[in-house]
């Protein structure tokens, strides 16, 4: 089945806008995109990869843009108005039938879910390439929900060895993956992030 354009509210007057797939399963997913002000938007092909994934595996999902992405109005927030943009999505996933939620981000949207995992009660958490390297992350938060984190061995943004301490730090139980030859961008590399996410979900 083919995603929708919608729109939704976020805080204040904030219009988003984004792309949903309805799956009748009950299942729901939010994705969000890398960074704002390095050209992350909810079309970018690993954002495309983790959709694919989850609605191969019957999940209703939901991807959209940012505060000041595209369409979406406002402006960045530097992760204090993204974390409210999440928020919305996901009870827009949940007002439209969603009764199980997962959060699933990519880079910049990898941080702003480790910000807000204390705050939504997802059932289960998967991040890609979190950028350890370039943004603060709370080592010393727990994200017990947390199930996946995967990066490349040659991702200079979210360096293995950097994610793997947080993983551990946030969940010792959840899988931990890296893509030889990788980079931030993987490029060249999407069919195995795609065999890893489809496997994990």
């Amino acid at each position: 089945m083919a995603e929708r354009k919608i729109e939704f509210q976020s805080n204040g007057d904030i219009l988003l806008e984004g792309l949903l797939h309805q799956s009748p399963t009950g299942k729901g997913v939010v994705i969000t995109h890398p960074h704002p002000l390095f050209g992350g938007d909810m079309y970018n092909i690993v954002v495309e990869t983790i959709q694919h994934a989850y609605q191969e595996k019957g999940y209703s999902t939901l991807r959209f843009n940012f505060r000041g992405v595209g369409k979406s109005t406002g402006r960045y927030d530097e992760g204090n108005g993204e974390q409210a943009d999440l928020a919305a999505a996901f009870n827009y996933l949940k007002e439209n039938g969603s009764t199980s939620i997962d959060l699933a981000g990519y880079s910049f949207g990898a941080w702003v879910i480790a910000k807000a995992a204390g705050i939504l009660p997802a059932d289960s958490i998967i991040m890609v390439s979190p950028p350890a390297a370039m943004m603060k992350f709370n080592p010393t938060a727990k994200i017990p929900n947390l199930k996946l984190a995967v990066t490349g061995s040659n991702d200079e943004f979210a360096p293995a060895e950097m994610v793997k301490g947080l993983v551990r730090a946030w969940n010792p139980k959840a899988a931990f993956e890296v893509i030889q030859g990788a980079d931030h961008f993987y490029f060249g590399n999407t069919e195995k992030l795609a065999e890893i996410l489809y496997n994990s979900i």
